[in-house]
């Protein structure tokens, strides 16, 4: 028995990884959906679960020298939390159905992007009904807000070999993100979503019923943590993709990444408390998000 059946809710917490759900049998074919994996403590949870490959649909560059340091596989294919189109579930699928197993596939938290391409591959491999995939989704933790993660796992159906087989098989241990420039009006984009949710009193107004207020603030998290990573990548000096934060010194640079990890960590918390409904947290999170955005633009941006 693998240890995630031996959770009497499915739900399995190890150290460094957390929300593992196991969507496909036991042993030598496991397939987990979870949290990103931890620092030392996650991929040696990872290997001692017996795990050959690890996907990853985050954002957020892969920790890809620990996980070569253990002899693990990286695949990176991001998606959003609106859910992804059939390209990138056919990648995901052939990624699935070829690579070595067990596999594990993340996201940051392993409750809602992860959840929602696990089932949908699950799904278009044979593996499991619908049914069973919303059960598994929501024994993740994937909020009902997340709609189309939801409507990708609701209409996944079986896929015929031919159609796998014709997915991009290259399949890249890093896909790197947009400029920071394209980063940053991302964000500005989804803050001012945000926004027109908080004059409507933190409900969705009628007239923009597409609106998807904890989405947006996961997806501001995501991106602040993707510069963070792209500009730990590159060493001190070294302007990453964006020739402005070439003239950072070391101290300026140390001090830009903290403010995105601070930032990026608001960010989530807003996302939680969006999830929640609870109205009276949500406001003075989203002042403290928009003051920790306010004070990176006076530094590093106006």
């Amino acid at each position: 028995m693998s240890p995630a059946a031996s959770s009497p809710t499915g739900v399995l917490e190890l150290p460094g990884l957390h929300n593992v759900v196991s969507y496909r049998g036991s042993g030598a074919q496991e397939f987990y959906s979870g949290s990103v994996p931890e620092g030392d403590a996650g991929f040696d949870a990872l290997v001692a679960l017996g795990v050959k490959t690890v996907i990853s649909v985050d954002g957020a560059l892969p920790d890809l020298a620990r996980a070569k340091a253990r002899g693990l596989r990286y695949v990176h294919l991001p998606i959003g939390y609106d859910g992804f189109d059939d390209a990138r579930k056919a990648e995901l699928v052939r990624a699935v159905r070829d690579l070595p197993k067990p596999i594990y596939l993340h996201c940051h938290h392993g409750k809602h992007r992860s959840a929602g391409a696990a089932a949908t591959v699950a799904v278009s491999l044979g593996w499991m009904d619908n049914a069973e995939a919303a059960a598994h989704m929501k024994r993740s933790g994937t909020a009902e807000g997340y709609k189309g993660l939801w409507s990708c796992a609701a209409k996944a159906a079986p896929m015929m070999s031919a159609a796998i087989d014709a997915a991009r098989g290259d399949f890249p241990e890093l896909t790197r993100p947009d400029s920071m420039v394209a980063a940053m009006v991302a964000i500005d984009e989804a803050l001012d979503r945000i926004k027109l949710v908080e004059k409507n009193g933190w409900k969705v107004p009628a007239s923009h019923p597409d609106l998807a207020p904890a989405a947006d603030a996961g997806r501001i998290a995501d991106l602040l943590r993707v510069l963070d990573g792209d500009l730990a990548a590159k060493p001190a000096g070294e302007p990453g993709r964006d020739a402005h934060l070439g003239r950072l010194d070391e101290a300026a640079r140390a001090d830009f990444r903290a403010l995105l990890v601070r930032n990026a960590r608001e960010a989530s918390e807003l996302e939680e408390l969006l999830l929640g409904g609870d109205a009276a947290r949500i406001a003075p999170a989203m002042k403290a998000l928009g003051a920790g955005c306010k004070d990176c633009h006076v530094k590093y941006r106006d």
